[in-house]
This record gives C-alpha cells, sequence and structure tokens, in this order.
C-alpha cells in the first residue's frame, strides 16, 4: 500500500487539494482533521468546557464518528448526523484544535486512523500524519502558504457556503490556530524531516494540485 501523508497549518489548502490528488490517483482520501473538528462540535453541542480535559476526555463514550464516502466524497457522520458543513464552523476550529491536544481524544481516534491506511492506498493530511499517524508514510508533503493568503481562501469558501463571516475574524483565527497547534504538547504542527516543504501562497487550485501531482507521480515511481 501506497501511504502519502501530507501536514501542513489551518487553511493550507489541504482537504481540497488532498481531495482532488487521490481522486487524480485514485486512492482514498482521509481528512484527519475532519475526525477532530467533529470530535470538537460534539462537545460544543453537549457544553462540555473543552479547557477541562477530563471533563472532554469523559464524554468520549458518547462520540460516534464515522468516515463514509459516497461517490468518491469524504462524508463525516456525528452520531449518525453528516455534519461535513457544520465542522467547517470558525466556532468549530479553535476546538478542534483544543480537544486534538488532549491525549486521550488522539488515543480514541489513532486506531481509525491507521486501520484505513494499513488496508488502503491513502492520502491522509492532518496536522501530524508524517511525524505521529503514519511516521512511515513512503511520502510526506508538508502543504502550507502565508496566513493572509489562508485567510482570504477560507472566507471565500465559507462565503460560498452563505456564512457571513469576515476577514479579519477568520485571519485572527488562523493566526492563533497556528500558534495553538504548534505551541501544544501533544504531537505539536511541524514538518517532518523527510517531508517535502510545499509553498502555495502564489499558486491557484489547479496549479497547486499539479505541483503536487507531479511531485508524488515523481516518487509513486521511485517506490516501485
Amino acid at each position: 500500500m501506497i501511504n502519502i501523508a501530507i501536514d501542513g497549518p489551518a487553511g493550507a489548502g489541504k482537504s481540497t487539494i488532498s481531495k482532488r490528488l487521490a481522486a487524480q490517483l485514485g486512492y482514498i482520501y482521509v481528512d484527519t482533521g475532519a475526525l477532530y473538528r467533529a470530535v470538537g462540535l460534539y462537545m460544543l453541542r453537549v457544553g462540555v468546557d473543552i479547557d477541562r480535559a477530563d471533563d472532554v476526555s469523559a464524554r468520549l463514550d458518547g462520540v460516534d464518528v464515522k468516515l463514509q464516502y459516497i461517490d468518491g466524497t469524504q462524508h463525516v457522520l456525528l452520531c449518525g448526523e453528516d455534519v461535513s458543513d457544520d465542522i467547517r464552523l470558525p466556532e468549530v476550529s479553535m476546538t478542534a484544535s483544543k480537544v486534538s491536544a488532549i491525549p486521550a481524544v488522539r488515543a480514541f481516534l489513532f486506531d481509525l486512523q491507521r486501520s484505513i491506511a494499513k488496508d488502503n492506498n491513502v492520502v491522509m493530511d492532518g496536522r501530524d500524519i508524517g511525524t505521529v499517524v503514519l511516521p512511515d508514510a513512503q511520502i510526506k508533503i508538508f502543504l502550507t502558504a502565508s496566513a493572509e493568503e489562508r485567510a482570504r481562501r477560507r472566507c471565500k469558501e465559507l462565503t460560498e457556503k452563505g456564512q457571513n463571516v469576515s476577514y479579519d475574524d477568520v485571519l485572527r483565527d488562523i493566526i492563533d490556530r497556528d500558534y495553538a497547534d504548534s505551541h501544544r504538547e501533544i504531537a505539536p504542527l511541524k514538518q517532518a524531516a523527510d517531508a517535502e516543504l510545499i509553498d502555495t501562497s502564489n499558486l491557484d487550485l489547479e496549479q497547486s494540485v499539479e505541483c503536487l501531482l507531479n511531485f508524488v507521480s515523481k516518487r509513486i515511481g521511485e517506490n516501485e
């Protein structure tokens, strides 16, 4: 099996680009960030104080999160409800960052992530895929872009979904998320030593996908 690990900060386009890359390769796409967002959304809905790790851990037994693939598209099911859109709300973003720093939450989702990768050719994206979840992945990429460009993209994405957001708020959320992700004690966001750094600040979506596809195709050829 070929495992492709794509890490990077919030809003770098990992999900969109990874989906397209997986489709081009005929691989399964796994958005691990969506799993943490689903846990965060659950905690928000039941009113758990996410700053209290013990309280979050105690409520994990009520979380039923699954990934379902419909016509090649990943859908996130939380307790049977498709929450694929709800988990992208800005308020869920910071919640996801906080719950993902809790060891019990990481352990809760760890086996699910690895079992998918063990049995399939996958493109898996997140914050610590190449460093922690799939340290032996044959291909690793650290995908990034400037905070300003990431905020612009996220605003566009949310506005197109009918959500009323401001650029300043989204930029502030991204900067805060970057700090939280890179400074957390458990599995902080960082580039794996053997990961290829790809900055898409000056690339559009098509150019970004082409850039990754060219790199990955070359590496797959080297691994065959």
